[in-house]
């Protein structure tokens, strides 16, 4: 599949990414959102345990990182509008239930709004059975 029928694919769809903060999804996010602009909407799904925290692991693990910066350059000041428009931090873990997704607007919302799925999440622990 080549680059150009992946972007007209993700042209104004929304999509879910589980292990957000893991280094495949960060670049899987900083791609589309610097090439394919047209992208609905994010919903990243982080572990954490509350909107606040889960927001903060965002802004820090994720935006904040100088895998960022070419769109920082782009969006200058702008780049915080540009995010909040397309990007929905989700708190969870996906060994839970429904994700671990304790929001029940905030799920619904999603399982209405939510065209692709890509699971970037795995376990550091190496002891899992």
């Amino acid at each position: 599949m080549e680059l150009g029928s992946i972007l007209q694919f993700l042209d104004n769809k929304t999509i879910l990414v589980t292990g957000a903060t893991g280094y495949l999804a960060k670049i899987f996010v900083e791609k589309i959102l610097r090439v394919q602009p047209n992208v609905k909407k994010f919903y990243l799904l982080l572990r954490a345990a509350d909107a606040k925290s889960g927001t903060e692991r965002l802004r820090d693990e994720v935006i904040g990182k100088d895998l960022f910066r070419v769109l920082r350059e782009k969006h200058g000041a702008g780049l915080h509008s540009f995010i909040s428009e397309k990007v929905t931090p989700v708190p969870g873990d996906i060994s839970h239930e429904d994700l671990g997704v304790k929001d029940s607007s905030l799920k619904d919302e999603m399982w209405r709004e939510i065209d692709v799925m890509l699971n970037f999440a795995a376990t550091t622990n190496f002891d899992e059975r």
